[in-house]
């Protein structure tokens, strides 16, 4: 008995930080875009795609892990991890499907080129 208390107490240990880690991982989500959003307005800087995108990655990559932790420890299916998976992949493809067709309907202005730091020739 004490080691199913053990293992139910380690899974519902691995439950919570996974919800926590989604959690987590949808609200940089959420702060990356409106980064990204906020980067074309006039006057305003990247700092916010910058710090939700690093948030955001390692939340993401922790997110995975987690996942792969609980498909081990509750014994899931491969189908029902690899939808999780999936599922979790989708919003960056998303993301950048969506920003090629708003440069393309000219929706998003095109990104400037930076000052070369060089003077031409």
């Amino acid at each position: 008995m004490p080691a199913a208390r053990a293992t139910e107490t380690g899974s519902s240990r691995l439950l919570r930080a996974f919800t926590w880690i989604a959690i987590i991982e949808a609200c940089t989500w959420a702060g990356l875009l409106a980064g990204m959003y906020l980067k074309y307005i006039p006057e305003t800087t990247e700092l916010g795609v910058r710090i939700f995108g690093t948030l955001h990655g390692a939340a993401f990559i922790v997110y995975v892990f987690l996942t792969v932790l609980l498909a081990i420890r509750l014994k899931w299916r491969l189908g029902r991890t690899t939808i999780f998976a999936l599922l979790a992949a989708v919003p960056p493809f998303m993301t950048v499907a969506f920003e090629i067709w708003a440069r393309r309907t000219g929706r998003l202005p095109q990104p400037t080129a930076a000052p070369s730091p060089t003077p031409a020739l």
